[in-house]
């Protein structure tokens, strides 16, 4: 598969998505080990809904990339702005590392980093939030390394295997923010 620069950081770029991907996130988002950390760890995705899917997307705004290995020009996953509100310059978030080879070694980081900067430089958004399972504390430190904050908590709302977690909103401001990728190319 080809894919295309459009935001460039030292370990990963953004690349616009591309459908054919699909058959790769279906494998990944039917991995229970990759999709319990995801909103949607409890639906079965076939081929041709996740096709589905990546479509409307497309067509109804979203902002979704692949994420690309630097190196090797490998996909590794996929992350997105969505629910962009315009008028009230707000987006929220989604992020996962597919590619378990990747996970714990910055690159969801990194590519959260470079589509924040997108979404407050060149979207101008003014905040962008995400939602995450408790369970989750690889996912709410890299949000925290990135500069989210918790912004507030769903007690309980989530239950996995029988346990009870809460689901914690957390958001970020574009004052709060300091562009490292798209100021460079201002200057």
């Amino acid at each position: 598969m080809k894919y295309y620069k459009k935001l460039v950081g030292e370990k990963c770029y953004l690349s616009p998505i591309n459908v054919e991907d699909a058959d790769q996130y279906c494998i990944w988002l039917n991995d229970l080990e990759v999709s319990t950390n995801l909103l949607i760890f409890n639906q079965q995705l076939s081929l041709e809904r996740e096709k589905m899917i990546l479509q409307e997307m497309i067509k109804n705004g979203t902002q979704i990339f692949a994420i690309v290995d630097a190196e090797s020009d490998k996909l590794i996953g996929n992350c997105s702005l969505f629910r962009i509100n315009e008028r009230n310059r707000k987006a929220e978030v989604g992020i996962f590392i597919g590619d378990k080879d990747y996970w714990s070694k910055g690159y969801g980081s990194e590519a959260l980093l470079l589509l924040i900067d997108y979404g407050f430089n060149i979207l101008n958004l003014n905040n962008i939030m995400l939602e995450v399972f408790g369970f989750n504390k690889r996912a709410i430190n890299s949000y925290k390394k990135v500069g989210f904050k918790e912004i507030g908590r769903r007690r309980e709302a989530v239950i996995v295997a029988g346990k009870k977690h809460d689901e914690i909103f957390m958001d970020i401001l574009a004052d709060e923010f300091e562009s490292i990728y798209i100021k460079k190319f201002m200057e």
